[in-house]
């Protein structure tokens, strides 16, 4: 039995930090929506118990892809005895803030419960998934949330699906260098999910984009740019988790792929609608 699947990729509508555990994590606020932008999966069940890739994929050693660890995880916890061969077809640039990785481990195991028979619940792969990374669960999860703790505290929300431009820039933004520099603010105050409104996001900001911009003029680059054609946008251009990526919101199809158009060829970026669920929901 095989199975195509769709991996989306996530923006970070604002990230607020709100605080530190005291084992190092941080806490923070956001609102997480879906991009109709992202990776295909080609996952084929096998008689045997063997799970692997199928495919290379540049910088990802086969041991280290989520995909693989999501479904080993999933095989482990389930006793399941059959295995997997999963191609991996990569469309999200990776280490830019989109959640590349961590939607394709999701999507991984939402595919796996159905073609293994399992049927969990969803809150069960969600257990599985928080120990493969803080995003993961929102996207088995599925739906536009509003989050907190350390992003595993969902809550479904209402959000427009406005139409994206996103630009990545040819860097690499390590997130545990943006969580451990010393300028990070981490004490800005927390706010209740009744409180948010996705009109008023203009009043919301990414705390990590201070960090980001100052360390990585790249970075910067880019959200000068696209602040310069994002004059018909909601609520301006900003980053996305804690990079590279940057991103603007529009309410057309038109006026996005406009501002997009605007930009220089040299440019890498995409436009792309938001999505009010996972499309394997």
């Amino acid at each position: 039995m095989t199975m195509m699947a769709f991996a989306p990729a996530k923006l970070n509508l604002f990230l607020h930090v709100i605080g530190r555990r005291a084992d190092g994590y941080h806490l923070m606020q956001s609102v997480f929506t879906f991009l109709d932008y992202g990776d295909s999966l080609q996952i084929m069940v096998t008689p045997s118990s063997v799970i692997r890739r199928t495919n290379d994929v540049p910088g990802v050693p086969e041991d280290a892809d989520l995909v693989i660890r999501a479904a080993r995880a999933l095989q482990m916890a389930s006793g399941v005895s059959r295995g997997a061969e999963i191609a991996v077809q990569k469309k999200i640039p990776m280490g830019a803030g989109l959640g590349g990785g961590s939607s394709d481990a999701a999507t991984t195991l939402l595919a796996l419960n159905r073609l293994w028979q399992l049927d969990w619940p969803n809150q069960t792969l969600q257990k599985i998934g928080l120990s493969l990374g803080a995003d993961v669960p929102f996207f088995v999860g599925g739906r536009v949330a509003f989050a907190e703790g350390v992003g595993e505290v969902l809550t479904p929300i209402a959000v427009p699906t406005w139409w994206y431009v996103v630009v990545t820039p040819k860097t690499h933004v390590p997130t545990p260098f943006v969580f451990q520099h010393p300028d990070l603010t981490r004490s800005t105050p927390p706010f209740k999910i009744v409180d948010f409104s996705a009109t008023g996001l203009a009043n919301y900001k990414n705390d990590l984009q201070p960090v980001v911009l100052k360390a990585f003029p790249e970075v910067a680059t880019a959200l000068a740019m696209l602040s310069e054609v994002a004059k018909k946008s909601v609520f301006g251009a900003r980053m996305t988790g804690s990079g590279a990526s940057v991103f603007a919101a529009f309410e057309s199809e038109r006026d996005a792929r406009e501002a997009y158009q605007q930009l220089s060829p040299k440019i890498t970026g995409f436009v792309a609608r938001g999505l009010d669920k996972h499309p394997h929901l």
